[in-house]
């Protein structure tokens, strides 16, 4: 099967799924690249190796890396204070590649086989209980990844969103299930309730009758 552009340049990205570029993952900045909307320099964790990567596929000039898309640097690993972990979840919610383990009210821990250093987990933690710690030496950029770690880490992205997308539509479709299900009990309530008021106004009629045939045998008058 032919590649298209989209996904020559999604090949040559590092797959740290860290939102650096401005996109939410790396698959929609190798699209922007590819339809001309983003710039090659905008992925520090590819540093300026990356940058000459796009440009090989892309035809478009080298360039420096957009510092305010961040700066090329040694790659770090997160790592979880655990005697500060209260068990949010927060950072497992947060995390693109499913690197983080634990459960809610309970211990934390970080995979660092697994960890892309894309920061993410940092910023939702209410105890500021992670750290990021450089774990590549002088080594930046892909000199500090790998292409398998690069394809390993976007098995685990893919996989991550599909099963969100799953879940969510089991969600959907248990809160559907049971709207309708309170739909059905308000109509059959209502239509008791209509039942009710309809035997209630025969047994006023029974009544009425019966009060105006006393009436009117009382007034000496005919049935």
């Amino acid at each position: 099967m032919t590649k298209t552009l989209a996904d020559q340049i999604e090949d040559l990205l590092p797959q740290t799924q860290c939102t650096k570029c401005g996109y939410p993952a790396c698959r929609p900045y190798a699209e922007a690249i590819a339809s001309g909307e983003a710039d090659i320099n905008r992925c520090p964790p590819g540093g300026m190796e990356g940058v000459a990567r796009l440009s090989s596929v892309t035809g478009r000039p080298v360039i420096p890396i957009n510092p305010a898309n961040g700066l090329e640097r040694p790659r770090p690993v997160a790592f979880i204070d655990e005697s500060l972990c209260i068990g949010c979840t927060l950072c497992i919610q947060a995390c693109p590649v499913d690197a983080i383990l634990g459960a809610p009210k309970q211990m934390h821990t970080i995979l660092p086989s697994l960890c892309t250093g894309c920061d993410l987990c940092v910023a939702p933690c209410p105890v500021d209980c992670i750290s990021m710690v450089p774990v590549t030496g002088e080594r930046t950029g892909w000199d500090a990844w790998s292409s398998a770690q690069a394809d390993a880490a976007r098995a685990r992205h893919d996989f991550r969103s599909e099963r969100l997308k799953r879940e969510k539509e089991e969600n959907d479709a248990r809160l559907a299930a049971k709207a309708l299900e309170k739909m059905r009990a308000v109509t059959a309530e209502e239509t008791n309730t209509a039942e009710e008021l309809a035997e209630k106004e025969r047994k006023r009629a029974i009544i009425a009758a019966a009060i105006e045939r006393a009436r009117q045998k009382a007034a000496g008058k005919p049935e």
